[in-house]
């Protein structure tokens, strides 16, 4: 058996354990690209990642990152991401837990403190909610920014435009104003308006 088929057997046995270990938790494993994925109930997130953490057959002490994704078209568009790093077992783990617009999601920063940070992101970026949060607040955008502008369907331009106003000598918010919409060509540029061959095309056209 080679390293790559070991280390997928490797993977494979530990969504095994995992699964066995909290079977109301855990909803599928799966390994895909090399890497392991567990996809839990959003309640237990914090029991799964303390078993991650704690548990001598796991020991994924680092938490390298936690992310959200947004598909609109689901139920619980809200796909909140995991990623955990065991250094003493050289493996990664990648938890999904999903939620809508409204549902809480569990804390993780009393297992691990990163997450924190980590959470406001989310929290501000796509409006996730994350319950029992010792200080959940914006962490990228400014006070009083309407909106959460990874959601799919948050304008590309935004709601209001900042800048600062030489007469009243302060940062002021302005609603966004566009000179022409984006969506919109005028189709006046040599680029746009062609509507002819380029020197050239016509040997194409008739070689086919």
């Amino acid at each position: 058996m080679s390293s790559a088929q070991e280390h997928l057997e490797t993977l494979r046995e530990l969504g095994s354990y995992i699964a066995s270990a909290l079977p109301t938790a855990v909803l599928s494993t799966d390994v895909k690209g090399g890497e392991l994925s567990i996809r839990v109930h959003r309640s237990a997130i914090v029991k799964v990642l303390t078993l991650l953490r704690d548990d001598s057959n796991c020991q994924f002490s680092q938490l390298v990152d936690l992310c959200g994704v947004d598909y609109p078209d689901n139920d619980e568009r809200f796909e909140i991401v995991y990623h955990l790093l065991s250094m003493k077992q050289n493996l990664r783990i990648r938890v999904k837990a999903t939620t809508d617009e409204s549902t809480p999601v569990p804390s993780v920063s009393s297992v691990f403190p990163c997450a924190n940070w980590l959470e406001r992101e989310v929290w501000d970026m796509y409006g996730v909610f994350f319950s029992d949060h010792p200080d959940l607040r914006r962490i990228l955008t400014d006070y009083g920014f309407d909106g959460h502008p990874l959601r799919k369907d948050f304008p590309l331009t935004g709601y209001v435009e900042m800048r600062y106003d030489e007469e009243q000598k302060r940062v002021i918010y302005e609603p966004v104003k566009l000179a022409q919409d984006f969506r919109n060509f005028d189709f006046l540029s040599p680029w746009e308006g062609l509507r002819g061959l380029l020197p050239g095309d016509e040997k194409a056209a008739g070689s086919k």
